[in-house]
């Protein structure tokens, strides 16, 4: 399993968080807790322009924009509901 960040953005206690999280989430979908020892996380950072969204190279700060447009329109349709 391969997880991919922006640079910076998890600490070594939110890595081992994750990895740890991640590792039981395989385990438990295959029913068989004796894969956590043979399961591999990788922790990979992308680079400032090495996110691709909608067909674009994206710096941290574009995706962070993207993100935060799409939960005020999804936030506005719900108030619609």
């Amino acid at each position: 399993m391969q997880v991919l960040t922006n640079a910076g953005a998890l600490d070594r206690d939110k890595q081992i968080a994750v990895v740890s999280r991640f590792t039981g989430m395989v385990a438990e979908a295959a029913g068989d807790p004796t894969l956590a020892d043979r399961t591999w996380v990788l922790l990979t950072e992308a680079v400032p322009g090495g996110w691709g969204l909608g067909g674009h190279a994206n710096t941290n700060d574009e995706l962070v924009a993207a993100a935060r447009k799409q939960i005020a329109e999804l936030r506005a349709m719900a108030g619609e509901q």
